[in-house]
Order: C-alpha cells, then structure tokens, then sequence
C-alpha cells in the first residue's frame, strides 16, 4: 500500500537516499529523451545504463535473473527520473505518473515481464507516492538495442502549477 506524501517528489528524492545521474544518458538515435506535448511528458524509452555508461546486458531468463532484471528496472526508472529533471528542471514539475511501456529482453519461455517491469514501478510509487500509481504494459521481445536487459518508456502529467 502506498501512503499519500505530503513533500515533493525532490524531497521524497532525497529521503529515499536516491541519488540520480548527473545528466541523462544521451539518446542512441535521432530522437530526444523528453518531449511535453500540452500537460503531457513524454519519456523515450530509457535502458539499464549505469552512472559511469556501462550497459546491462543479457538475456533475461537465461543470462540474467528476473530478480536481476527487476533490479536493472530500477536502474531505468532511475534514469527516466534523470531524463525529467534535465528537460524540466526539477522533478517537483511533475504531477503524475500516466503509463510506463516496458519491453524485457526475454528467453521465448519466461513468463514474468510483469515481476520485472514493478522494480521501476515501484520506484516510481516510492518517488511520487498515489500519484506515482500507473497504467502499464509489460512484455518480453526478442531482442533490445545493444542487448540491454530492459527497455521502458514513459508518460507523465505536468504538475498542476505548471501547466499552460
């Protein structure tokens, strides 16, 4: 069960003891990692990059855990966090979580995509509390740019003070 907050997502931030990336990790095509359309925040899709750039690779299923991966879920929903607070400035702009799509790179025969996926929704609830609560699709695929475990992309409601 998730308690209502009653301090800011930066604040929560900081209790939390997260500490987010300096800079969001740079797209790998010719697209941006956020883009707000009216009172929505749209996250392109973000994977399991570690602060010094290293990638998590693998299979989930066979070359790496569910467990595992619901840790390198974390890690993303840690990087769309990063990706918000470069495009926005400060998460507090940030009202609502709306919907995560999130796609593991899976063996033809694993079954929790959605086990792996809630490490970023959890996340995500922890951060913004019942306004972190989302829809959500979760899937496995056969394969992910560079072999990242993990792919999730996002969308957000502006924080009411800051909409148009």
């Amino acid at each position: 069960m998730t308690v209502e907050l009653t301090t800011t997502p930066e604040s929560r931030l900081k209790e939390l003891g997260l500490v987010l990336p300096g800079r969001a990790p740079n797209p790998i095509g010719s697209f941006c990692n956020v883009r707000r359309e009216g009172n929505l925040i749209y996250v392109s899709g973000q994977g399991p990059v570690q602060a010094d750039g290293t990638l998590l690779r693998g299979k989930v299923g066979s070359e790496v855990t569910a467990e595992e991966a619901r840790d390198h879920a974390r890690l993303v929903a840690i990087n769309i966090l990063a990706a918000l607070r470069d495009a926005l400035g400060s998460l507090d702009k940030v009202g609502s979580v709306v919907k995560l799509l999130g796609m593991v790179n899976a063996d033809p025969d694993f079954e929790k995509h959605p086990f792996v996926i809630d490490g970023a929704s959890n996340l995500l609830a922890e951060v913004f509390g019942k306004s972190g609560i989302h829809a959500r699709s979760a899937f496995g695929v056969g394969s992910l740019p560079n072999r990242i475990t993990v792919e999730i992309e996002a969308i957000f409601g502006a924080a009411e003070q800051d909409q148009p």
